[in-house]
Formats: structure tokens, C-alpha cells, sequence
């Protein structure tokens, strides 16, 4: 049986955006069969989230044409769930309390959708951004595994220049790159 048509195991990739995906897919692709998770309900204005979202969507689809074996599961925009965690960490400094619980929020419903929609594992694009502490972001991951009863994939992506990767893939499929994170909290041309 060849490598491409044997079953592998199915993971669902919680991705923050495109051009964090890439970097991912590509290390992942050969070992799973990857389904984006677009849940985001942190990324603030919705046209942003929207503008964000359709370059995920795009750049999947370009993957698809390419001969990957790549879905793509979106949800609804749900900010005020992320309000609602987030608000009374407003005054928190970018990195701090604040991502934590956005973080979990995010892994948790990936975590839950992946358990409820039969996949094997479930991971993140998180780590692959030198602002984020990968080492956080794979506890909160773990924490989930035990509490929901799915297989968490421990990564970090950063490392082998996954980062720098990213930014030449982005060019490569003339991707999006936002500048700041994604809530308003980040946003420093709001603040």
C-alpha cells in the first residue's frame, strides 16, 4: 500500500489563520489526515475575522489542488464568548493572563469538537508564533486530554525555523499576514 493511500490518523488542527497553518500542515501532512478547525472567536473586528477566515479557506483549497488530503471545519463567529473571558483581563499585558484563558478557550472547543467528531488527536498552529509560549500552550493541551479524553499533539513549531517557514510560505501563496494577534486588546492601532 502506498504512503498516500494509507488510512492515517485523523487530527483536527485548531488554526488561528493561514499563514500559521502552513507551517504546520506541511510538518503534519505526511503523518495525518488534517482537518482545519477554524474557531477564533477572538479576532476582533468581525471583518477582520471574516478576511482571516477566507484566506484559511483559500489557502486549503489551493492545497486541495495540490493532491493533500485536507478539510476544512468552520464555526460561527462567536466573540462574546471570547468577551466574556477576556474583558475583566483587559488591562493584562499581551502574553499574560489574558491568552491563557483565550488559549484554553480555543483548545477546549477543538478538544471537544474532536472528541465528538471521532478524530483521533487534536493540536494546534498556536506554537508555531515566537510570541507564543509553546510550553503553556502544550500543558493547556494535556490538561484538556485528561479532562475530555482525547489525544492531545504536543508540538512546537517554531523550532527548525517553522516561524521563518511560515513567512516564506505566506509569500509563496500570497497569503494574508496579519499584524497583530487578533483581539482588540492586541490590536495597537486601537490602542
Amino acid at each position: 500500500m502506498s504512503d498516500i493511500t494509507k488510512n492515517k490518523p485523523k487530527i483536527l488542527l485548531h488554526s488561528c489563520c493561514a499563514p500559521c497553518s502552513t507551517t504546520a500542515i506541511f510538518t503534519l501532512a505526511s503523518d495525518y489526515d488534517i482537518t482545519i478547525f477554524y474557531y477564533n472567536p477572538n479576532i476582533e473586528p468581525e471583518k477582520e475575522y471574516l478576511k482571516r477566515k477566507g484566506e484559511e479557506v483559500k489557502f486549503v483549497h489551493r492545497l486541495k489542488e495540490q493532491g493533500y488530503n485536507i478539510e476544512i471545519l468552520d464555526t460561527d463567529y462567536d466573540n462574546p464568548a471570547f468577551e466574556k473571558i477576556a474583558a475583566p483581563l483587559k488591562d493584562e499585558r499581551e502574553g499574560g493572563k489574558r491568552c491563557e484563558k483565550c488559549f484554553l478557550l480555543r483548545l477546549e472547543k477543538t478538544a471537544i469538537t474532536a472528541k465528538e467528531n471521532g478524530f483521533d488527536l487534536f493540536a494546534t498552529t498556536l506554537t508555531v508564533s515566537p510570541h507564543k509560549n509553546a510550553e503553556l500552550i502544550n500543558s493547556i493541551g494535556n490538561m484538556l486530554e485528561e479532562k475530555i479524553g482525547i489525544k492531545y499533539l504536543e508540538t512546537n513549531f517554531k523550532k527548525k525555523d517553522g516561524y521563518k517557514k511560515s513567512i516564506q510560505y505566506s509569500k509563496d501563496y500570497e497569503l494574508y499576514r496579519q499584524d497583530y494577534c487578533g483581539c482588540q486588546y492586541s490590536n495597537w492601532h486601537l490602542n
